[in-house]
């Protein structure tokens, strides 16, 4: 199938790793231009030095995005490098799974307010692209209570709800919305490889709620993002696509 990408300018942040740099890698092997960003400045650098190895269009920046104003002066020094911008990944979270205060700020400024930001900042863009598209990476942990009910939980479900409200009021500017919902995602240097690490029986009771008995690979989500933002998925928006192999048990309608 042919996605129509090619061509095409997407911003993901947290791009450098998981879930994100798969998302990065997907849309450039598919023809589109990116411009990723994560905070640390070095492995910006080694991801967009790896990507146009393999004759990818990438540039890249360190960024925070719960820093609003950096945030947006990433956004616009993306769209003048890029040329515009067609598709907007919000993918970044604090993984704040805790308990006090500080979890709930940090998830709000990283995972709430940061896509709220990149989004608000992007539609300007989006307005004037011929294949406008907004995909928000949510969890399951949204859809259900989970060892990470709390602020990030909450928080996951709240981009969903938001994301939903968007695709309703820009739908008659031609702009989609859709958000992917990622089970347990196991990658070199994720939280579930610390998991595994650190709390072994924590680790071996996720694995088990697994009914296909293996967490999910970054790329396997990777894909569900890209055919949202892409072109081919142009009557859906106002989704919320589950990726969790058959993990949770709930029944979306």
């Amino acid at each position: 199938m042919d996605l129509h990408l090619t061509g095409l300018r997407a911003l993901v942040t947290g791009g450098t790793k998981g879930i994100g740099r798969a998302i990065a890698e997907g849309l450039a092997a598919e023809g589109a231009a990116v411009s990723l960003c994560a905070r640390t400045a070095s492995e910006v650098a080694a991801t967009v030095e790896d990507l146009r190895a393999k004759g990818a269009t990438v540039v890249g920046a360190a960024v925070d995005v719960g820093d609003g104003p950096a945030l947006s002066r990433w956004v616009a020094d993306s769209a003048t490098e890029l040329g515009g911008v067609d598709i907007v990944v919000a993918n970044v979270s604090a993984l704040a799974i805790g308990e006090g205060e500080e979890y709930w700020r940090r998830s709000f400024d990283v995972d709430m307010l940061g896509t709220v930001r990149l989004v608000e900042a992007a539609l300007p863009l989006l307005e004037k692209s011929t294949a406008p598209a907004i995909v928000t990476v949510s969890s399951v942990s949204g859809r259900e209570i989970d060892f990470a009910a709390g602020p990030y939980g909450t928080f996951k479900a709240a981009i969903v709800h938001y994301t939903q409200g968007l695709a309703y009021q820009l739908a008659a500017k031609g702009i989609r919305a859709n958000t992917v919902s990622p089970g347990n995602t196991y990658f070199p240097g994720g939280v579930w490889e610390t998991i595994e690490r650190d709390n072994p029986e924590l680790y071996r009771q996720a694995l088990a709620l697994n009914p296909t008995g293996r967490m999910a690979r970054p790329e396997e989500v990777a894909r569900a993002v890209v055919f949202l933002a892409s072109p081919a998925a142009s009557f859906v928006t106002g989704t919320n696509l589950v990726v969790d192999g058959a993990l949770t048990r709930g029944v979306q309608f």
